[in-house]
């Protein structure tokens, strides 16, 4: 029987866990956010100095599969950003969701709307070939596309979200527009508990959809 080769993207739920944060901005911070789509949609409404409070954690997704992970979108339709000054590939590589923690009902949403892939770090005896440009974008085997809590997007907007716990829910690839050998391991789940001016996160691990 012919096996076929395919990618297998999987998150890893410490590194979400350890540097989940809360941060408060204004709002003429987020304008290149808010091109992007990145915040709820009570900003529209926001003067340049009122505050966004934002849920902020990392995200470090490695190709565990035989092959590239390729963008979706022909390299002719990427979207050149010009508040970031680089092409997206994608229009949903990830899916950022904040759920009510007793009816597991959406409460937010992460709205990044796109993203450029690159090999950010790889295992020992793999090799970087793929950048954040208009030609190389992808993920190789044995690689990693590595997000910092610190950059834009990087976030669910939670301005409207009460104190309470929730449930953080991170899915790679989630309308599976790229196919992998394996879609079982593409969530991770954390549980939270938001305070009004922290979040506690705990529990985070790999689950099925």
């Amino acid at each position: 029987m012919l096996m076929l080769s395919l990618p297998d993207l999987v998150p890893d739920p410490y590194y979400i866990q350890i540097a989940t944060y809360i941060q408060r901005m204004p709002m003429y911070n987020l304008r290149c956010a808010a091109e992007e789509n990145c915040l709820a949609s009570s900003s529209v409404s926001s003067h340049d100095y009122d505050t966004r409070v934002l849920l902020r954690f990392p995200q470090r997704v490695k190709n565990q599969g035989t092959t590239d992970f390729l963008p979706s979108k022909p390299r002719y339709a990427w979207e050149w950003h010009s508040c970031h000054n680089h092409f997206h590939s994608m229009d949903e590589f990830s899916l950022y969701e904040l759920l009510d923690s007793q009816t597991h009902s959406q409460v937010a949403e992460g709205h990044k709307a796109s993203f450029c892939l690159e090999d950010t770090s790889c295992d020992p005896g793999y090799y970087r070939r793929f950048a954040c440009t208009s030609h190389t974008q992808g993920l190789s085997p044995g690689c990693y596309d590595t997000y910092n809590a610190d950059i834009d997007c990087q976030w669910i907007d939670i301005t409207d979200v009460s104190p309470g716990r929730y449930i953080l829910k991170v899915t790679v690839n989630p309308r599976q527009q790229v196919p992998e050998s394996n879609f079982n391991n593409n969530v991770v789940r954390c549980d939270v508990q938001y305070t009004g001016t922290a979040a506690h996160v705990s529990g985070c691990t790999m689950t099925c959809y």
